[in-house]
């Protein structure tokens, strides 16, 4: 029986002896394959005998090929019956190889690390729980005044006017951005759209095409800020040319009762703001709740101990690689091109984010801990509701349920009904 050997950075090693008899099979097996991949005047591929594969490519490769077949087969028997969880792929070291006696190797693997969490932590939670009781949510008449513009300002009536252009205006411009004379990246467009006003360009640009009427043409300069986010054109002087090519006035409508009307089943103003208040208030107490999540995590780390295997970081970082990819992709724009932008490559960026992967995995570990330690588990009703949802979903898109891994599905929908399910249980302390 090999003895496991714990190793820093929740890894461990043990020693394997493959007995003769166990894998001298693969010797076959092995002059079979490699056989396959070439030329033996007088057979076909793979139905050479061994000992003349052995004099055309030599014993040794063969005895390699076959112990590491014999490797795999005895490390995942191993693995199995000793319950090891192990992350990635072993390191294996060949201490004895010699045909006609025992195969000896050592392995080293990263396994899951064992975490523990203090019950200090329920203190701590105690406390965050307290402190959110106080809180209120309501939501004040400032911020629902100005949700209530931005509702007018969604359904603002544009008309265009031939008068000169003033702020509040939507405008739409042809532009061209020179610096010594030389047309810069990206600083050229056409029929470009800005509310005038909305700070949106330099500091001086808007100002520059307040009084400008359709159709005119204007030329000026301007610096750009010191602390602007592209380095190479922070503090420069840059020469601008815009033509205004339509102004627009904005009519706003009249926030009274013909517009909550307007906007469905509101029989005046005063219904609409009541149903917006509540909104805000939900969502006042959702962002908390939010918010109180992250403390809770916070404070059970703090109370925690664990020894992360680095492989564990590097996966998780792979997966937020991933995902960005995929979000800049929704957005029309390669990961590449993004970065190019940032002037990083996707190591720097991977750098970037170690330690945010890092709170990612001890978040995820110290969640299972407590699911475990107070017996919280989701039971498979619940899962397959869960599963359902989702599947329900991926229904209305094209071919999208063909290519579901139903066991990957299982495994996430039980894994986040359980971590809901500890965070109930952390509110409730």
């Amino acid at each position: 029986m090999a003895e496991i050997k714990k190793l820093p950075k929740s890894k461990v090693e043990f020693e394997i002896t493959v007995p003769w008899d166990n894998w001298k099979g693969y010797l076959d097996q092995a002059a079979s394959e490699l056989s396959s991949e070439i030329k033996i005047p007088g057979f076909r591929p793979g139905k050479a005998p061994r000992n003349i594969v052995e004099k055309k490519i030599g014993k040794e490769l063969i005895l390699n090929e076959a112990a590491e077949k014999a490797v795999k087969k005895s490390y995942r028997d191993f693995v199995l019956k000793e319950k090891l969880e192990v992350i990635g792929s072993p390191r294996v070291e060949v201490k004895k190889l010699e045909e006609g006696k025992d195969l000896e190797y050592k392995a080293e693997v990263a396994v899951m690390p064992e975490i523990s969490v203090s019950d200090g932590y329920k203190k701590e939670i105690k406390k965050i729980n307290e402190e959110f009781s106080k809180k209120t949510f309501q939501a004040n008449e400032e911020d629902l005044k100005l949700e209530l513009e931005k509702l007018a300002g969604s359904r603002v009536k544009l008309v265009t006017v031939r008068r000169e252009a003033k702020s509040g205006d939507s405008v739409e411009i042809d532009f061209e951005v020179l610096v010594g004379g030389v047309p810069i990246e990206n600083g050229k467009s056409k029929n470009h759209s800005l509310i005038v006003g909305r700070g949106v360009f330099i500091p001086g640009f808007e100002d520059q095409i307040i009084g400008m009427k359709e159709g005119e043409e204007k030329e000026f300069e301007l610096s750009f800020p010191l602390d602007y986010h592209k380095k190479d054109l922070a503090g420069k002087n840059a020469d601008f040319k815009v033509k205004m090519s339509l102004v627009q006035e904005r009519q706003l409508p009249e926030v009274d009762d013909d517009f909550a009307k307007s906007l469905g089943n509101f029989e005046n103003l005063e219904a609409l703001r009541k149903n917006m208040r509540e909104g805000m208030e939900h969502e006042n107490k959702h962002k908390a709740q939010d918010e109180r999540r992250v403390k809770y995590i916070d404070k059970i780390i703090e109370q925690s101990e664990v020894d992360l295997p680095e492989i564990l970081i590097r996966e998780e970082t792979d997966k937020m690689m991933h995902e960005f990819e995929h979000q800049i992709q929704s957005m029309g724009m390669s990961l590449d091109d993004y970065l190019l932008k940032l002037k990083k490559d996707r190591k720097e960026l991977e750098k970037d984010w170690q330690d945010q992967a890092r709170k990612r995995v001890i978040s995820a570990l110290v969640i299972s801990r407590i699911a475990q330690d107070e017996e919280i588990k989701a039971d498979t009703k619940e899962v397959e509701d869960e599963m359902n949802k989702t599947l329900a979903y991926y229904k209305q898109v094209k071919d999208a349920e063909k290519n579901i891994d139903m066991e990957r599905l299982y495994s996430y929908s039980k894994n986040t009904l359980e971590n809901e399910k500890v965070f109930e249980y952390l509110e409730k302390l």
